[in-house]
Parts: C-alpha cells; structure tokens; sequence
C-alpha cells in the first residue's frame, strides 16, 4: 500500500539586509561584488556567491558562461570549487548568493545542480551551511542548510561502498 509523505522547507524571511547581523550583511555585499564580475554574454542573468569559511576567510565567485552552454559554471559552483582548491579542509558556514537584477518579487534560488554540489560539501565537512539568498534593496531568505533546499538528494550512501572516503 502507498503512503502519503510531506517535505517541508524552513525558511527565515527577513524584510531586509538591516535586519541580519554585520557578518551576514558582508557576505551579501561580497556576493554582490561578485556578481558584477560575472561573465554573462549570453543571458545578461548576473549571479554573485559569498562563501564565509569556518576561518572566517570570504571566498566568492560569479557565472561563467560559455557559447557551449553546458561548458558554463554557476556562481555557487564557481565559489565552492575555488574554496576547496584553495582550503580544501575548510568548513563552509555559510553561502550567500544575490542576483543584483532578479524579475521576480523574491530572491534566487540555486539552481539543481548547484544544490546538488552544496549537499556535497554538507556531506564532506560533516555539517550543515546556512544559506543566505539576498535581493538587492529587499528581502534575504535564510535556509539552514543544502539539503532542505533538496531534500530527496542523491548522496554518497546511495554509492557501492557506502560512500565512504577512500584513503
């Protein structure tokens, strides 16, 4: 017999950037930054990331199109794999995402993909990234983390081994 489930997603709206501690006002502001930075040709669709790591390091990164579109890269990806290039033991705390031109009355959320990488790195750190995805001169969305944005994902479990690290 088939059973009914609900997924629900926590969100915290605030009305405004005002209304978030200092901390998370800069890494919307460095998000915006990166964002005017995007390499947008083809979609005009300019998306910033802020990633704040356990080190209280910002490492950020923008859209990389491509004329092969598939070629291309996400801001959250873009951000993600620079940071752990560079830290690769760091602990992400937070993402901030912001699209400074958004054609909808709430901000952006990433896309599946991009979901996807976040959980990932969820389950490589061992813990939860909260999510900030900011409007300019408007609201900010804070999601607890990756996996409620995706919440049925595809994790390392579901892998031959278990998805356990191999040394």
């Amino acid at each position: 017999m088939a059973r009914q489930r609900t997924v629900r997603i926590l969100i915290v709206e605030h009305p405004s950037w005002r209304s978030l501690p200092k901390e998370d006002r800069d890494l919307l502001k460095a998000a915006l930054a990166a964002a005017r930075k995007a390499y947008a040709p083809y979609s005009r669709f300019r998306v910033g990331a802020a990633l704040l790591l356990d080190e209280r390091i910002v490492v950020t990164g923008s859209n990389q199109e491509n004329a092969s579109y598939p070629a291309g890269c996400c801001a959250e990806r873009t951000a993600l794999h620079a940071a752990m290039a560079q830290h690769p033991k760091a602990y992400v705390d937070a993402i901030a995402v912001v699209v400074p031109k958004v054609r909808r009355g709430e901000p952006v959320t990433p896309c599946g993909i991009c979901r996807q990488a976040l959980i990932e790195q969820e389950h490589r750190q061992g813990g939860h990234m909260r999510i900030l995805l900011g409007m300019v001169n408007g609201a900010v969305h804070e999601i607890p983390s990756a996996e409620s944005l995706l919440p049925l994902s595809f994790t390392p479990s579901m892998l031959k081994g278990g998805g356990r690290k191999r040394t």
